[in-house]
């Protein structure tokens, strides 16, 4: 059976199940959870696998992840289509958790939604049956890095190695027998893009310890590390004119803890930072200034301070080949003309730790409203959202699968990826964070 017959019958069988795929989305979006507390959400997607799909999957992998799979009528290659069960912390958002400030202000929901469309259309369709490969359907947990702190509490207890929910399942070896990757991110506005590459970055979890004293009657007596803190970021703001503008440095700390009481010289401070660049290297030369800062800092007023590095995600280097596959079928969605290609971008992903081993892509997909991570992003556009972002990632996979998987393999033939295997990528996150 010709291409486009097989993505016609996959296209009509999203329409078919649109109310169902909808509905897990928006469901999703009303419930959000943060990354490694997915359980309500797993639990949807379970259901809807069980009751919508009839699909085999392994479920509590990096805590709460999922997947799904599906045989084609050969084996030649093996795709995973990948969506993320988490979100943001957005306590001013109309459907935050009134108790952990989650937020679904950043799309997740719905590439869950249309992961798991695509399954579910892929399957009702009969098309799977005509492909020369097999699919993994990824719900993918903690991709937002969020609360490092907890999660280095759980990194210490060995609960995970680390922040990411894709690193995590990388490790743990669900990576290894997949040839190629594929998801989406939704975003506001009514147009789809594909992206070249986007930034990598470290964290890290800083602690400042001073000498309490009575803040009114005895400050000479105390050593304040909130004053270390201050002159630490001031160091770092001092550092920026160094970043070069090709290396689309990025530092972003935050204040977790200012101290204990007012009346109190502040003994305990404590800050979480991103430093973030285009290239790990890059990253590495600015994370040692941010340092040199920090420590700077605790040295102009006699504190200590600790730095705790940490893990973070690496650039996003998207398949060009699987980008103009994609980028094909949205044109055909919803006109070339709202079909967009941008280079490179600033946001970070714990996808591009997957793009280091394997070809795959992260393209966007509309259908939203407002500021991402903010009290204003809303659903817009549902059916384009959840089912136009359905129907592109199924076609795409029809492209990469169908007479004989040629252009999966194709692409998998021409790939160098960076790290040849899963022992180079977790030796080299060891080298990087040394």
């Amino acid at each position: 059976m010709d291409v486009k017959t097989l993505k016609t019958r996959v296209c009509q069988a999203v329409e078919e199940h649109k109310e169902e795929i909808m509905a897990l989305g928006d469901s999703i979006f009303q419930e959000p959870e943060l990354g490694y507390k997915e359980y309500k959400t797993a639990a949807k997607v379970k259901q809807f696998i069980e009751e919508k799909i009839g699909m085999p999957y392994e479920d509590g992998i990096a805590l709460t992840g999922i997947i799904g799979k599906m045989s084609g009528r050969d084996h030649k290659a093996n795709l995973a289509i990948m969506g993320e069960l988490d979100a943001v912390v957005c306590p001013e958002h109309p459907y935050a958790d009134p108790d952990t400030g989650a937020a679904h202000s950043c799309g997740h929901f719905a590439q869950v939604a249309a992961t798991f469309g695509a399954a579910l259309a892929l399957k009702a369709s009969g098309v799977m049956e005509e492909l020369d490969g097999d699919i993994e359907f990824w719900g993918v947990p903690a991709e937002e890095c969020v609360e490092i702190e907890w999660r280095n509490e759980l990194r210490s207890k060995g609960t995970i190695s680390f922040l990411g929910g894709k690193q995590e399942m990388i490790k743990l070896g669900y990576l290894d027998n997949v040839d190629l990757s594929l998801m989406i991110h939704s975003q506001p506005g009514s147009t789809c893009k594909t992206t070249g590459t986007s930034v990598g970055f470290v964290s890290k979890f800083v602690k400042y310890t001073g000498k309490e004293a009575h803040a009114g009657g005895a400050p000479h007596n105390g050593i304040n590390a909130l004053n270390a803190a201050q002159i630490g970021l001031m160091a770092i703001h001092a550092n920026r004119e160094t970043f070069r503008d090709e290396d689309t440095i990025r530092v972003h700390p935050i204040i977790t803890k200012g101290g204990d009481l007012v009346n109190i010289v502040p003994a305990d401070v404590r800050i979480e930072a991103y430093v973030r660049g285009k290239t790990m290297a890059s990253v590495l030369d600015a994370s040692k200034k941010v340092n040199r800062s920090f420590e700077a800092g605790a040295m102009a007023v006699g504190a200590e301070v600790e730095i705790v590095e940490i893990p973070g995600y690496m650039p996003r280097i998207n398949n060009k080949a699987m980008n103009e596959l994609f980028a094909a079928n949205c044109a055909e969605l919803i006109g070339a003309e709202n079909c967009t290609y941008t280079e490179h971008s600033t946001g970070s992903s714990d996808y591009g730790d997957v793009e280091h081993l394997i070809p795959g892509i992260h393209p966007y997909v509309g259908g939203a409203t407002g500021v991402e991570h903010g009290s204003s992003y809303a659903i817009q556009d549902r059916e384009m959202l959840y089912l136009v972002a359905a129907k592109a990632m199924a076609m795409t996979a029809i492209d990469l699968l169908a007479n004989g998987a040629e252009k999966a393999l194709e692409i998998k033939q021409n790939f160098t990826p960076v790290y040849a295997n899963k022992e180079e990528y977790l030796a080299a996150w060891e080298e990087l964070m040394k």
